[in-house]
């Protein structure tokens, strides 16, 4: 059991929690995730640590609400707790001095995008976040990623704070401005993802996305997270979660995402009428 000892709302539907996992701490680096599991006979779905402390045993999570798992979730309040966190699951950022990095993160991706510019600045790379959402209101940590920065730029679809579009668009503007960068990391929604790589593509820079396919049991067994790479079949859960963007078969593997939308709709609609 890992009990939740805070809890807050970051944006509509989007929940913050530090949770009490003692050993995924001491071993958590940047671009790992953990498995976890609510209750008895849930489902295990993936979440990236956020952050964590080796002192206090405590890793920090960041859940949206998108499905019955993740709504289960939300409803866990401080103090109570969690059935299972396995962890740190999947291989840790390749964090090194490659120059000029440039973190794409869209919506969620800030979350798991945290880390990794952190690594990336603390040793020694001149780091500039790119963060965008829908809104500004959706907008999540905003303040926590100026502080792992050299520059933070902000674009939202609506225009209602910073760049008014997308952030693949704000990207290509800032490299056609005269930026220059040697590496770059995108997270976040799969068309986003694939649109920023279209603009690293295009300029030749190396490009790391982190993708989240569905997951069952994290260990590489199952093969329900697999993915095509450069045309190999890999698996997020041991191979990834990172790989390199610009070989990445988005295309197939959005089609693999879609596979359980029927499943997932009904299960949705059995909790809204029965309440479990």
């Amino acid at each position: 059991m890992y009990k939740i000892v805070e809890k807050r709302t970051l944006a509509p539907l989007t929940t913050w929690f530090l949770v009490e996992a003692p050993l995924v701490a001491k071993r958590h680096k940047p671009g790992q995730f953990v498995l976890v599991r609510v209750c008895e006979g849930g489902e295990r779905f993936p979440l990236t640590i956020v952050d964590s402390d080796k002192e206090t045993g405590t890793i920090a999570l960041v859940s949206q609400e998108v499905g019955k798992s993740t709504g289960l979730l939300a409803k866990v309040e401080e103090g109570e707790f969690l059935l299972d966190v396995a962890g740190p699951l999947g291989k840790p950022t390749d964090i090194h001095q490659f120059g000029r990095v440039v973190c794409v993160a869209g919506g969620i991706g800030a979350a798991p995008l945290f880390p990794i510019a952190r690594g990336m600045k603390n040793v020694g790379n001149d780091v500039t976040v790119i963060l965008g959402a829908r809104n500004e209101e959706l907008m999540i940590l905003r303040e926590e990623l100026e502080t792992v920065c050299h520059a933070l730029r902000i674009a939202t679809d609506d225009g209602s704070v910073g760049f008014h579009g997308f952030v693949s668009q704000l990207l290509d503007e800032r490299i056609q401005s005269g930026e220059s960068y040697d590496h770059a990391v995108a997270i976040g929604p799969l068309p986003m993802m694939e649109a920023v790589c279209k603009v690293t593509g295009k300029y030749n820079i190396p490009t790391i996305v982190s993708l989240n396919p569905v997951m069952v049991d994290g260990t590489g067994m199952c093969g329900g997270c697999r993915v095509k790479v450069h045309g190999e079949t890999l698996f997020a859960c041991v191979d990834g979660p990172e790989f390199d963007g610009l070989g990445v078969d988005f295309a197939s593997l959005s089609h693999r995402l879609k596979m359980y939308h029927k499943q997932e709709q009904c299960s949705l609609q059995r909790v809204a009428k029965e309440g479990a």
